[in-house]
């Protein structure tokens, strides 16, 4: 991809897609069109130094590009409604699918390479296991509403036989590092934990409400936000030789939430302090217990780049940006 391409970044003005914007620019890529709904105050801090050509509100990103003659080379859809405590689908459906629908159909009409951010959530409570095979996509049964409206597009695009020349749907795991300063609840556990350890010096996980998971061992599949951004610009760079599909993008490794409250205690060099309360109860009957992603598909695709370590993500994560109060 020439560096004076135009590059699309949707949700850009969000965790990932900020510091997929960020990423970008640190490789020479400063002609990006920045999609988002823009004016929340924190979330503009996001963008603080960034280097971009156009910032397009997500409600005027389609008639602006047929009023523009800046054509994008490459959409990175990463803009997305997030929150899994949103349980109106309708919402979902606007901005995960519907949204994503034209996304898609400007790609394929244009010949727009294609990369999206689909989640984990989709694998429900993971008794179909986590494998990105494409088969096995329309038998996953997500927990809540999110979950579904990203497993409700992925099996769209799966269906499609006008597709984009390039796509990839980026099942993405459990997702942390700078940059989430602004998503309250719906923020890491480490940037909670943190938060919790400057005002408390404790930090309180949820108990367990499963049977055989002990207080504090539920498993996910932890993967830094720096690693999310090299698999999309690996992508940008082998659109050819890499098969178009969904994949996941997790470490492959589950690990539980004491492991990373005991690397953000051991990033700040302090002694663990750890309370239990009780699961809300309207995530309780919702909850994934454990999350692993089955990295095969993406090895065998040709990305084999070391990823970070739960404890080298945190330890990046706590010591260069929150202790900082920093972007990426």
């Amino acid at each position: 991809m020439q560096k004076d391409s135009y590059i699309v970044v949707t949700g850009a003005a969000g965790f990932i897609g900020s510091c997929l914007v960020s990423f970008l620019n640190k490789q020479g890529y400063v002609n990006l069109i920045l999609v988002d709904a823009f004016g929340d105050e924190k979330k503009e801090l996001n963008l603080r130094n960034k280097l971009f050509s156009h910032k397009i509100e997500r409600e005027d990103f389609f008639n602006w590009l047929t009023l523009e003659e800046a054509k994008p080379a490459f959409i990175f859809h990463i803009g997305a409604r997030t929150d899994t405590a949103e349980f109106d689908y309708a919402v979902h459906q606007k901005w995960n699918v519907d949204y994503s629908i034209s996304i898609w159909q400007y790609c394929a009409a244009h010949s727009v390479p294609l990369v999206y951010a689909s989640s984990a959530a989709t694998y429900g409570d993971g008794s179909l296991g986590y494998d990105d095979r494409h088969e096995w996509i329309d038998k996953l049964i997500p927990l809540n509403p999110y979950g579904m409206s990203k497993n409700n597009f992925d099996i769209w695009a799966l269906a499609q036989t006008e597709c984009p020349p390039f796509w990839a749907g980026l099942k993405f795991f459990n997702v942390y590092g700078p940059n989430e300063y602004h998503k309250a609840r719906m923020a890491s556990v480490i940037f909670h934990s943190y938060n919790q350890i400057m005002k408390d010096g404790i930090v309180k996980l949820f108990k367990s409400h499963k049977e055989g998971f002990e207080d504090g061992k539920q498993l996910r599949d932890f993967i830094y936000v720096i690693d999310i951004c090299k698999v999309c610009f690996w992508l940008l760079q082998n659109t050819r030789p890499v098969e178009s599909g969904i994949y996941n993008l997790g470490t492959g490794k589950a690990r539980t939430f004491l492991d990373l409250v005991y690397a953000t205690f051991a990033a700040l060099n302090l002694e663990p302090s750890i309370s239990f309360i009780d699961m809300p109860l309207d995530i309780r009957e919702k909850y994934q217990y454990f999350t692993e992603a089955n990295m095969k598909k993406l090895h065998d695709a040709g990305y084999n780049a070391d990823l970070y370590s739960l404890e080298k993500g945190v330890e990046d994560y706590v010591r260069n940006y929150l202790s900082e109060n920093s972007f990426y």
